[in-house]
């Protein structure tokens, strides 16, 4: 999913109290997605509630941002508006894959091979227009901000960022960077201990920050010749060049100064890709939105998570404790 820069960018790892009194847009689907892949039982059947309706997303949304608003840290939502038409080759080799995954997840079970059947139903997920609603009102009733974006939510945080009005996006994908958001931060939503993929291992994932500017000072490249070093390798609006990596990416863009002169120099037409580079460019945004963050209206969560989805009263509670503990009022030096 998005463009993979990992091994260009400048991370640093951060803290917990690092991010406290920050404010922090969160790409929802990229969120929710992690949550439904993770957040399964060992042979890779999700969380469901007594009427087979998957929970996986609930559970994660109200434990992880009860552990976020307790440390301090007031995240918003941005959900996905329409795609740009540029996407719809990346959205239907998805749909393929998950397709495969999930004939490959069922076949493992009947195996009785555990360890394959978790890898397979984690590259299944699929996130449903009913996922994406219980997530919405989920969010609401606990008093985090919803942002409804009018194309990419990525974009949409972005822009927020730019602007201000929060201190950072957060998501695993890097195209944030792309639609230029000064601050990235990864690993927020699902710190701790992971599972690696089709292996019986675990590994500790820590949340990092990567500055924008920092990195494009450390490649020698602008926000511009950024966007192009991804068209040539390829984004989920492009296919990319056979053969190019960030590394040739790179070293092209800064031989050739831009997309369309390193696009030239490998016999490429770049006919239509300004076309791509102006999603980066020149998104859909708006400003309707407002940041308000508020206690959870408690019987409102209640009634959904134990009412209708089956959640323990002991469990939900656990965690709506966390958010009246939470160090909502208290401000950082560098604020002032």
């Amino acid at each position: 999913m998005g463009v993979n820069i990992s091994d260009l960018v400048v991370a640093r790892d951060l803290e917990p109290k690092d991010l406290i009194g920050r404010t922090v847009a969160i790409d929802a689907y990229n969120a929710i997605y992690q949550f439904l892949s993770v957040i399964r039982q060992p042979d890779g059947t999700p969380l469901m509630d007594p009427r087979g309706r998957v929970t996986s997303h609930l559970e994660g949304l109200l434990n992880r941002n009860a552990n976020l608003v307790e440390m301090g840290i007031r995240p918003a939502y941005v959900f996905d508006g329409i795609s740009p038409d540029r996407k719809e080759a990346t959205i239907k080799e998805r749909r393929v894959r998950r397709e495969k995954a999930k004939s490959d997840w069922e076949k493992a079970k009947e195996e009785g091979d555990v360890h394959r059947a978790y890898s397979k139903a984690t590259q299944s997920t699929r996130i449903t227009n009913e996922i994406v609603e219980s997530s919405r009102i989920l969010l609401t009733h606990l008093g985090i901000p919803v942002v409804q974006a009018p194309e990419e939510g990525e974009a949409q945080a972005a822009y927020m960022c730019a602007k201000g009005d929060v201190w950072a996006t957060a998501s695993q994908d890097f195209d944030s960077l792309l639609f230029g958001t000064p601050r990235l931060v990864r690993n927020l939503t699902l710190s701790g201990r992971r599972k690696m993929p089709g292996r019986n291992e675990y590994r500790e994932v820590l949340t990092q920050i990567i500055d924008r500017q920092e990195t494009l000072s450390t490649l020698g490249i602008d926000g511009r010749q950024l966007i192009g070093m991804c068209v040539l390798m390829g984004t989920d609006f492009n296919p990319g060049v056979m053969g190019v990596g960030p590394k040739k990416a790179l070293k092209l863009i800064k031989q050739h100064g831009t997309m369309v002169g390193a696009l030239r120099s490998l016999g490429i037409d770049p006919t239509g890709m300004d076309e791509v580079e102006s999603i980066f460019l020149s998104y859909e945004r708006t400003d309707d939105y407002k940041l308000q963050w508020t206690q959870p209206d408690k019987a409102k969560v209640m009634d959904m998570l134990c009412g209708d989805h089956g959640f323990t009263e002991k469990r939900v509670n656990g965690a709506l404790d966390k958010f009246a503990s939470g160090k909502k009022d208290q401000k950082r030096l560098d604020m002032f």
